[in-house]
């Protein structure tokens, strides 16, 4: 008689072993319909699974993680199955979940059409109409390796092989499919109803391009046909705000496949990422750092006596010279410690503040390359905090109020943090993760911020806050991070003379705010769509004429607000003025000063913002004192650390 513990406490006895999905008909009907899978004891298993001992229970939804990935685990299932029915040739390889959605990777003779796409869909509805019932068995391994070679599915049958022996191996069918998984898998296809395939890629077997290239297919699935609505919107408008595409359409930057994922910067793109630099140089600067420049390539020594040559060899791009290896540089923190090490250091120089626009280089493998977001050479607002054990909680809680202010600044209010803490491979002592653990904690509850732990995702070394933005289509972006390293100072030989005038090892703290500056310039193309504010905006007024005639007086207000320190250009062109209107407007340039007749008799202009208002007439001088005002508060909204 098994008695089922639900999660409000309350307790079920039954006469006999029954289902998950009994027990959740036994509680009602509506959640029978809407369970998916079931939590027994904190496994996740399907709803067919059978209790027959005292159990603690949660029936899963849709409308809960757990639930939802299930939901497109299955839907990846679905969409195998679909695929097979309508090319029977292809081969099934593997099918995961990834962020809001599924793929499935397969190997066919040809690529998949957008009309293979279109026809794919369709049989995967007539499937979920058909409501097929997914079981799940449990073979052998030699059992289903026959199985899998039988059916000419020879890279499952591969996937098989390499698991180890006395694994258990599970396969899930729903009607004429059948495929290896460990599940668990909705009850039926019946439940997959809001779903919709998105793109096909070409992806390499097992991620290596020494394999086949296989055909993959994307897709995404949802609990009801709403929250898939809102998500292809949310789709659409990512797409329309594609950096990638604006930094072409604006003319700010291109990439090419000579140089893969590294930035050929255009003029106005350049002088957006100088703005970016430079707002970021002046903040540093006025919080007590210290700008260091270190070299770009550095023997192979140094890097295996930090660690890194161990850990990021495979993403380190070397080279050799006169019987010598070297790398170039991923990150900055071991250069930054040999500037440290030159000349004796006391307590007194402490907390030293180190900061580099330093240029670094990752050989990421090609396929994760995206745009800005993720490339092979990126600089980074990188700076390394040396100091004593005492100073570390000061010297984080200083680095939050620094964080935040340049968050609202860039116009970002809402940051999500997480704490990561001690690894189970780890070196140094409790007692010092214990004390740097505490110091990041205090710091956070000083601030009075909330935080979500990450237990045991710390690095290494000592462990790390982590701070994402959101922007306005609810995405997270990871960019700002402090932590805590008691290890590499060591290593390289940092110490410092302490106030008793023994040596001591300093703390470093790693630290960045915008992380990546291409990077966060892609995440800031992509939350104004283009329209970046003002004191970003590459061009910030141009002066529009309205006939030849006119072109000397516009060529003069051109003149008189760029020495006024503003971005303006001159549009003299022998064009209709709506022409030029829509073009400068269609290129985000946040006002338009338009001059004819009147605006030259006047010694004044028309200004028009790209929001398509307009502002009237103006002096010249009052309408550079507006621009000037306007940059004087960068913050699309104020946001600020609650305790600072």
């Amino acid at each position: 008689m098994p008695t089922i513990t639900l999660p409000d406490g309350s307790r079920r006895q039954y006469p006999a072993p029954l289902t998950v999905a009994e027990i959740a008909a036994s509680i009602g009907s509506g959640l029978a319909r809407a369970a998916l899978a079931g939590q027994v004891d904190g496994r996740l298993v399907d709803t067919a699974c059978r209790i027959g001992h005292d159990a603690h229970l949660r029936i899963v939804t849709g409308d809960e993680p757990e639930g939802l990935e299930v939901l497109r685990h299955s839907t990846a299932h679905l969409l195998a199955q679909a695929v097979k029915r309508l090319f029977p040739s292809a081969q099934v390889t593997i099918g995961p979940v990834i962020e809001d959605g599924f793929y499935y990777d397969f190997a066919f003779e040809r690529a998949f059409t957008p009309e293979d796409v279109v026809a794919i869909e369709a049989e995967m509805r007539r499937l979920a109409r058909e409501d097929h019932a997914v079981s799940r068995e449990v073979l052998g391994r030699a059992e289903a390796i026959e199985l899998f070679r039988g059916m000419g599915e020879h890279y499952k049958a591969e996937i098989i092989a390499s698991i180890p022996e006395g694994e258990e191996l599970s396969l899930y069918r729903q009607g004429d499919f059948v495929d290896l998984c460990r599940g668990p898998h909705v009850p039926s296809t019946g439940r997959l109803r809001a779903f919709k395939l998105t793109k096909v890629a070409g992806a390499y077997w097992r991620g290596d391009s020494r394999n086949a290239m296989l055909q993959r297919v994307y897709g995404t699935a949802w609990p009801d046909k709403k929250a898939l609505d809102d998500y292809l919107h949310r789709l659409e408008q990512a797409e329309r705000r594609d950096h990638r595409k604006l930094g072409r359409q604006l003319d700010l930057f291109h990439m090419q496949p000579e140089a893969p994922g590294m930035v050929f910067w255009h003029p106005k793109g350049w002088v957006l990422y100088q703005e970016v630099q430079d707002y970021i140089r002046d903040r540093l600067r006025r919080h007590g750092y210290e700008e260091v420049r270190t070299p770009e390539v550095v023997d192979r020594s140094l890097w295996e006596r930090s660690g890194h040559w161990d850990k990021f060899r495979e993403v380190m791009f070397t080279t050799s010279s006169e019987n010598r290896d070297y790398a170039v540089k991923p990150m900055n923190c071991p250069c930054h410690v040999q500037i440290f090490n030159q000349g004796i250091k006391s307590y007194r120089d402490l907390p030293l503040r180190l900061a580099e626009f330093g240029s670094c280089h990752r050989n990421e493998p090609s396929g994760t390359l995206h745009g800005l977001m993720r490339v092979r050479h990126f600089v980074q607002d990188d700076a390394h905090i040396f100091c004593t054990e005492d100073q570390i909680e000061s010297e984080v809680s200083a680095f939050i109020d620094l964080l935040y202010s340049v968050y609202a600044d860039f116009g970002f209010a809402k940051v999500i943090i997480r704490l990561s803490t001690r690894p189970e491979a780890r070196v140094g002592s409790d007692a010092v993760w214990d004390k740097a653990e505490a110091a990041l904690a205090l710091a956070l509850e000083h601030k009075g911020l909330a935080y979500a732990l990450q237990p045991g995702e710390g690095a290494f070394y000592g462990p790390k806050i982590e701070f994402s933005l959101t922007d306005c289509l609810g995405r997270v972006w990871q960019c700002g991070t402090i932590q805590v390293d008691f290890s590499m100072p060591e290593r390289l030989g940092a110490q410092y003379v302490a106030e008793d005038g023994g040596r001591r090892v300093p703390v470093m703290l790693h630290r960045a705010i915008l992380g990546s500056l291409e990077r966060f310039i892609g995440i800031l193309i992509e939350e104004h769509a283009g329209a970046l504010p003002l004191w970003l905006a590459p061009v910030q007024v141009a002066v529009l004429s309205i006939t030849d005639a006119h072109a000397e007086y516009a060529r003069e207000v051109e003149a008189a607000l760029k020495g006024a320190g503003i971005r303006a250009v001159a549009d003299l062109r022998n064009e209709k003025i709506g022409l030029k209107i829509r073009e400068h407007t269609l290129s985000r340039v946040p006002y338009l000063a338009i001059v004819g007749g009147r605006e030259v008799a006047d010694r004044s202009v028309a200004v028009r913002t790209r929001a398509g208002e307009d502002q009237g007439s103006m002096r010249i001088a009052a309408f550079a004192e507006r621009i000037e005002s306007e940059m004087g508060w960068r913050a699309r909204r104020p946001v600020s650390s609650p305790a600072s």
